[in-house]
């Protein structure tokens, strides 16, 4: 029975990021301990802090980046998990950007160094071993990440592919339901 629920939130985004904030008011009408942890921008900090809020019953949502280490968790650990206009290859997106950046969300500067590039090809899952553990929510109009990496990479999984939205997936609570039966989260 799942008793946890983590919302894994994207890069330069927080724990009140409007998708984690509706599914945590979803998920105060079920008998489970859903976790929205603030991430920061170092990758290996973000998987430790999340590695450390793992138990047994633990399933996973993740945004963006959020999907990304919430695949690689997923896969590590065999923990189902929903992934929501994930980052399949964040480094490429993020290599543009090295050097100083801000994240208006939690109000800090930081310096994205090459360390932290590398630190995300480290993370890859380059092979889904267990794809009936991960369900892809997509839409076609994310203006931030191609679409179609995902819709390649996730082939294997669970799909649910709407034409049109964006980056932030309009009309997420459209998906509640699907999600809550994917991942067993019951009353």
């Amino acid at each position: 029975m799942v008793k946890r629920v983590i919302y894994i939130h994207g890069f330069n985004s927080s724990e009140k990021s409007y998708k984690a904030v509706r599914f945590g008011e979803l998920m105060a009408h079920y008998d489970v301990d859903y976790c929205v942890p603030r991430l920061n921008h170092e990758p290996i900090e973000a998987i430790i802090a999340l590695e450390q809020l793992l138990t047994p019953s633990t399933v996973l949502l993740g945004s963006s980046l959020g999907g990304f280490f919430a695949t690689y968790l997923s896969q590590r650990y065999q923990i189902p998990a929903v992934v929501i206009n994930p980052a399949v290859a964040p480094y490429t997106l993020l290599e543009p950007i090295l050097g100083p950046n801000y994240n208006p969300y939690q109000d800090y500067n930081y310096q994205l160094q090459s360390r932290h590039i590398d630190a995300l090809k480290a993370l890859t899952v380059t092979e889904l071993k267990h794809p009936e553990l991960l369900y892809l929510l997509q839409q076609t109009g994310d203006e931030v990440l191609n679409f179609q990496h995902a819709i390649k990479y996730y082939s294997q999984c669970k799909q649910l592919i709407e034409f049109g939205g964006d980056h932030s997936f309009n009309g997420f609570e459209r998906a509640f339901s699907s999600i809550v039966d994917f991942l067993k989260i019951r009353y």
